[in-house]
């Protein structure tokens, strides 16, 4: 299962989406889903976007489309895959099944530059206005121990806000820093 699980985030990071089910044997992959609400718009999601065999759901794609849209101008973005599987991924580790809280997703590149122009650490080229970050919060969970279970995966960025109340996490490359 480990295994299955390792080369399904592996396929996932260079870039395929269901191709690599057919490298796998037909065995059964842990299903991709994610449990999340948004902070800001007050909204709440449950979902299977990838099945066990490897495929994805586009209803379910879409449907997180919409729910890690921009929430100041309501513009949405295709998010990435990886940082999607990211997340799936944290949640695993976590224990799974947790209630994600999404701080921020996509951000329109009007509503980054209104934060660069408001605050200090934002950047000018974000992940967020590429549908590759999410900055979340697991209710219950620690914030430092959310941080280091990031950590552990080195699947991409991972940024600590603890005065903010969030973890960053996002599909670059790995590296770290504290907010």
């Amino acid at each position: 299962m480990f295994l299955k699980s390792s080369a399904l985030f592996a396929a996932t990071l260079l870039g395929a989406k269901s191709a690599f089910a057919k490298i796998l044997d037909a065995g059964s992959l842990p299903e991709g889903k994610l449990s999340l609400y948004t902070v800001a718009n007050r909204e709440r999601l449950a979902v299977t976007y990838r099945n066990s065999l490897g495929e994805y759901c586009q209803d379910a794609l879409q449907a997180l489309n919409w729910l890690l849209r921009c929430h100041i101008t309501n513009e949405t973005t295709e998010m990435d895959l990886r940082v999607l599987e990211y997340v799936n991924r944290l949640d695993n580790t976590l224990g799974g099944g947790n209630e994600i809280h999404v701080i921020s997703g996509y951000r329109s590149p009007s509503y980054n530059r209104n934060l660069r122009n408001h605050s200090h650490g934002v950047a000018k080229n974000s992940f967020h206005m590429k549908g590759m970050a999410i900055d979340l919060a697991f209710p219950g969970i620690p914030l430092e121990k959310v941080r280091r279970a990031a950590l552990a995966l080195a699947a991409g960025g991972v940024g600590f806000y603890p005065r903010e109340g969030f973890v960053h996490v996002d599909a670059g490359h790995f590296r770290a820093w504290h907010g």
